[in-house]
């Protein structure tokens, strides 16, 4: 337990200052908030996610394995809706409008629906790894290749108004070497990443002393402990301004989050992963993907205020994870 407290501690640590350089270095490379967003903050703080699988599915637990993925996922969306909470001025969704944005969300539903419908094929792996573990892979590559190019060359443009932030607005003062920038923002991943093993390893540990199954454990402790960085990252990409980041980094993580299944099928040796996930992993799974459905429904309508000065799909996102926790806990 004092491992897995302190892992979380360092872990959300560290991520508070991943956000900061993240931003700095979407103004010093030219690539853009939402880009950097999705691809360097969203893999760098979802590494702890990744280990936290790949080791748990070595050691035999599939289900904690694919539910941590997941939970992670249906967490960090979570989190974004928490974040349009503390931004006050307006919906953090119609503020934060960028086609980079929606072109990822669209392409993290598809590596979402591949796992259930590898689940419900019959069983097949070759040397213990499912066919669909390199396709995840691919689309995540072809993914991120269409989001450069939607950045490149946008086809939609999102409709300016008075509370719209771009990601030009803000100048960057940090004047170091982007080379020494891109070492610290590694180091941090490290440290985030060993967090992520001690976690892991706690979490089995936590699961057969109290009894809990591996699925509420996954989803609702390793998931939220390895999803710290995303939570920190995204309240102060917030506070920063640089709203494309926070949006771009959960979406983006996310996208990253949904691999860690495939690391988890090459680290399970007992066969493929997908058809020793249980119906509780496939529950998360489809609540992450009806929660981006909403958010990127969110991200189109752009509504300008909602309840409490949040968007309606935020009402709805942290609903649907607290039902949703509340009903894994239910079940044991």
């Amino acid at each position: 337990m004092i491992l897995f407290g302190g892992a979380a501690v360092l872990i959300a640590l560290v991520g508070t200052r991943m956000a900061g350089l993240a931003d700095t270095l979407a103004d010093r490379t030219g690539f853009g908030e939402a880009l950097v967003g999705s691809v360097l903050l969203g893999a760098g703080t979802s590494i702890a996610g990744i280990v936290t699988s790949a080791s748990t599915a070595a050691s035999g637990a599939p289900d904690l394995a694919v539910s941590n993925a997941m939970g992670g996922i249906a967490a960090q969306t979570m989190f974004l809706a928490v974040a349009d909470v503390a931004y006050r001025k307006v919906n953090l969704e119609h503020a934060a409008a960028s086609p980079v944005n929606l072109g990822q969300s669209t392409v993290l539903i598809i590596l979402m629906v591949l796992p259930i419908m590898a689940w419900v094929s019959p069983p097949f792996a070759i040397l213990g790894v499912n066919p669909l573990t390199p396709v995840l892979v691919m689309v995540y590559l072809v993914g991120l290749h269409n989001a450069h190019r939607i950045k490149q060359r946008p086809m939609w443009l999102p409709r300016k108004t008075d509370a719209t932030r771009d990601e030009d607005d803000d100048e960057c003062d940090d004047r170091r070497p982007l080379a020494l920038l891109f070492a610290i923002f590694g180091g941090m991943v490290a440290v985030v990443g060993l967090c992520g093993y001690v976690v892991g390893t706690a979490g089995l540990e936590l699961s057969g002393r109290l009894g809990i199954s591996q699925g509420v454990v996954g989803a609702l402790g390793t998931a939220i402990v390895t999803s710290l960085p995303e939570l920190v990252t995204t309240i102060a990409a917030v506070r920063k301004g640089a709203l494309q980041l926070a949006v771009g980094g959960i979406i983006g993580g996310n996208m990253f989050d949904a691999l860690f299944i495939a690391a988890s099928d090459v680290a399970y040796r007992e066969g493929s992963i997908y058809n020793a996930m249980s119906e509780r992993s496939v529950f998360w799974i489809s609540l992450s993907i009806l929660m981006t459905g909403i958010l990127l429904l969110g991200l189109l309508r752009r509504e300008r205020q909602g309840p409490g000065g949040i968007g309606w799909e935020s009402v709805l996102l942290i609903g649907l994870w607290l039902g949703g926790a509340a009903l894994q806990i239910s079940l044991g």
